[in-house]
């Protein structure tokens, strides 16, 4: 039991990290404006970053011409997977 919970932590830690390069690789490539978000390797990586990120730009509008959410979205991100990683393994621990 523990060994599958402290699988899930490293899993869920992994994941974490693979999404926050995706959204790195997104806000750099958003500041080349004539990158079409149509086609086939952008598309993608705007259909997987931009559901997330559109949810601090509801909160946060650009200032300025310059969009801080992303800033937002990488703190958020990081502490929400260091508790939950906290979590699972203070549950590891006490089984």
């Amino acid at each position: 039991m523990s060994y599958s919970i402290a699988l899930l932590a490293n899993t869920l830690a992994t994941f974490v990290q693979i999404y926050l390069v995706l959204m790195i690789v997104r806000v750099l490539l958003s500041w080349f404006p004539n990158i079409n978000w149509y086609d086939p390797p952008f598309s993608i990586l705007s259909q997987l970053t931009d559901p997330y990120l559109n949810l601090f730009r509801s909160i946060i509008p650009p200032l300025g011409g310059i969009d801080f959410s992303p800033i937002i979205a990488f703190v958020v991100l990081q502490i929400g997977a260091e508790v939950l990683t906290a979590i699972l393994f203070s549950l590891q621990n006490a089984i």
